[in-house]
């Protein structure tokens, strides 16, 4: 290289460096002050949950609208959320379960949430990962709840039926399938293996690129492709984590049949949120079997103008041909429109329960 070059280029790394050193001694700052927040809490005896949604919410809207680039906002979101995860370490690790083994989708939400610094615990399945929280094993769960092509997930709407847990937050996040093998081709594969929502996922994918291929549904995606890692011939469905976790190549990726294939988590625990400014309120309810019964469930929402944004059905079974209904709805509970239709809800439905209120998901 040319003199004018590398000293061009020592110029510019040299400013790097001083930067670094900036941004290392404000990290520490932060640190200590968030030290200070548990300490202030302790002497006035108001400890309660290190972890707070809404504030971490309002911290991130906040600096993604002061977010000027080059930097997108996705970046800014993720570098700062392990910021916020390291400092809540300092205090004290939040144990998180999710459905396992590692390398999961799973996995993947509960680090977007509570970034790396967070005690992650795999759990073999849905249910485990639920009762891991209410035995006070762990701090908080993650759940995937619905997906944007295969709709909800059933096993956790039914736990959300029967838990005491409340949901403080919820997580998106883009699903990216890939084909992984030890085998060297696609002419190899003779079986593949992931969870039943990937599967059905790839579906058209598989009928057109491996007809006649027997597919094998399992537990989770990391499951797979352990399994695929250990059989000759057998290929996975699973995100790249896995792939990189069991040491499998990547056959052929993004092979997801809708292009814009994500799924929805909740982040539950003990307690939900404060509003958060942008916040959502998930609800059960069922209606007496008569004619009219739902239009009259949802009347007090439409008379208290409260947005609802998903409605959906399953058996209550409790009773043949018998339904409860899962809502979402724009809004904290604590707001007087939310609130007041709550209250008008609690009169009309034969069942009613809350499941929490939480911030929107900051992507």
């Amino acid at each position: 290289m040319s003199d004018s070059l590398q000293q061009e280029l020592a110029g510019v790394r040299q400013e790097i460096d001083s930067i670094d050193a900036q941004l290392l001694e404000l990290l520490n700052r932060r640190a200590r002050c968030a030290q200070q927040v548990g300490e202030i809490k302790a002497r006035y005896g108001a400890a309660g949950h290190i972890y707070r949604p809404e504030r971490e919410a309002q911290v991130l809207r906040r600096l993604q609208d002061l977010n000027q680039g080059p930097l997108p906002d996705e970046s800014i979101t993720f570098f700062f959320r392990e910021v916020m995860s390291a400092c809540l370490s300092l205090e004290e690790p939040l144990g998180v379960a999710f459905l396992g083994p590692l390398g999961t989708f799973s996995e993947s939400a509960a680090v977007k949430q509570f970034g790396h610094a967070a005690k992650l615990l795999p759990c073999a399945s849905i249910d485990e990962v639920f009762r891991e929280v209410e035995a006070g094993h762990a701090e908080y769960a993650v759940a995937p709840v619905e997906n944007s092509t295969e709709g909800a997930v059933g096993r956790t709407m039914d736990l959300l039926l029967q838990t005491p847990l409340q949901i403080c937050g919820e997580v998106v996040v883009r699903i990216h399938q890939n084909l992984l093998s030890k085998a060297p081709d696609l002419k190899s594969v003779t079986k593949v293996y992931s969870h039943a929502q990937s599967l059905a996922q790839c579906h058209e994918w598989l009928n057109r690129m491996l007809p006649g291929v027997e597919r094998i549904a399992v537990a989770s995606n990391a499951l797979a492709a352990q399994m695929a890692a250990e059989e000759e011939g057998a290929a996975a469905i699973a995100g790249e984590a896995a792939g990189e976790r069991y040491q499998l190549q990547v056959l052929a990726a993004c092979i997801e049949d809708e292009p814009n294939n994500t799924t929805r988590f909740v982040v539950l625990g003990r307690h939900d949120a404060g509003p958060s400014g942008r916040d959502k309120t998930s609800l059960i309810m069922s209606a007496p079997n008569r004619s009219g019964a739902l239009h009259d469930l949802l009347k007090p929402l439409a008379e208290a103008g409260v947005s609802m944004n998903r409605l959906e059905s399953r058996p209550a079974r409790q009773g043949l041909w018998e339904y409860v209904y899962y809502v979402d709805v724009e809004g904290h509970r604590q707001s007087p429109a939310v609130a007041a239709a709550l209250q008008e809800l609690a009169g009309r439905a034969a069942y009613l329960k809350v499941l929490g209120s939480y911030p929107v998901a900051v992507y």
